[in-house]
């Protein structure tokens, strides 16, 4: 029985993704006159047309379809093997930056499965604003940072699209009061300004509460329902509730960011990025 190329199937799930040759030709880093060439080999190989030509793209066959699903299998679990093998076994210490929203509900799984992975690694982790830890980055104080930005990274930098939410204490009424008790973080918090001009925009006379860096006193003053606070929706915790109603002004969307240094960024820390995009990847899409 003949074997698959796997980079055969590469190529076959780029065509079939992208719909066009030539498309798929820059996704594999291949001449369009290869790409076809490769695609011809696996219609040979399973003795059956896999698309539709059409001058304008190209569709899947029914056996093209059912090729797809198990070239998807077969690229992963290629890749997962070679993955495994060729692993490097890291050591040291790696220093990453977690905004205080991100670090606690969304970089658990991920820290876990580094930790599994690379036992002989210590990471330690630096939590502040996202503009300290962007300083801190520059200045080498950490190797790597999260950081919650109203733009979206390029590329690979952009790990979550996310909209801000008003949160109170569940049941509560501060978000009923007037002035509209706000928790604000410090001057240089993200959130701080983004809230201030949805909240000026729409003229809500509003009274800052518990300005401070760190969350455990913003949760504190939310649970006793003395203030609600801008948060992304996916960093919401259970014992908090998410707020509506005509009077809240809508907040803008925030982007989690991964930045690393411009030069000399060592095997270890983008080893480490590697697992913080996957990480997202799997769980936020």
């Amino acid at each position: 029985m003949d074997d698959i190329d796997v980079s055969l199937l590469r190529s076959f799930v780029a065509v079939a993704e992208t719909g066009r040759m030539t498309t798929a030709a820059k996704v594999v880093n291949r001449s369009q006159g290869a790409v076809s060439q490769q695609i011809k080999r696996l219609e040979d190989l399973f003795r059956a047309p896999l698309f539709e030509r059409h001058a304008a793209a190209v569709r899947l066959t029914r056996s093209g379809e059912r090729l797809m699903v198990a070239a998807h299998r077969i690229i992963a679990l290629n890749d997962e093997v070679m993955s495994q093998m060729l692993a490097v076994e890291f050591a040291g210490e790696v220093r990453l930056g977690v905004p205080h929203d991100v670090v606690g509900m969304l970089m658990p799984p991920i820290l876990r499965l580094f930790r599994q992975d690379h036992p002989n690694v210590l990471v330690t982790l630096v939590s502040d604003t996202s503009r300290a830890l962007k300083r801190g980055l520059v200045e080498g104080n950490v190797d790597l940072t999260l950081l919650t930005e109203p733009q979206p990274g390029e590329g690979d930098r952009l790990l979550l699209s996310d909209r801000l939410v008003w949160v109170g204490a569940k049941g509560g009424d501060a978000h009923k009061r007037d002035p509209l008790p706000i928790a604000l973080g410090q001057e240089d918090c993200g959130f701080r300004a983004a809230a201030v001009e949805a909240l000026t925009n729409a003229k809500v006379e509003w009274r800052a509460i518990c300005q401070v860096g760190s969350l455990e006193p913003v949760f504190a003053t939310l649970e006793a329902d003395m203030a609600i606070a801008p948060f992304l929706s996916r960093t919401v915790p259970d014992r908090l509730a998410v707020l509506t109603g005509p009077h809240l002004p809508k907040l803008p969307r925030q982007f989690v960011n991964l930045r690393l240094p411009s030069t000399r960024v060592s095997a270890l820390t983008k080893e480490f990025a590697r697992y913080i995009r996957e990480g997202f990847h799997k769980r936020h899409g």
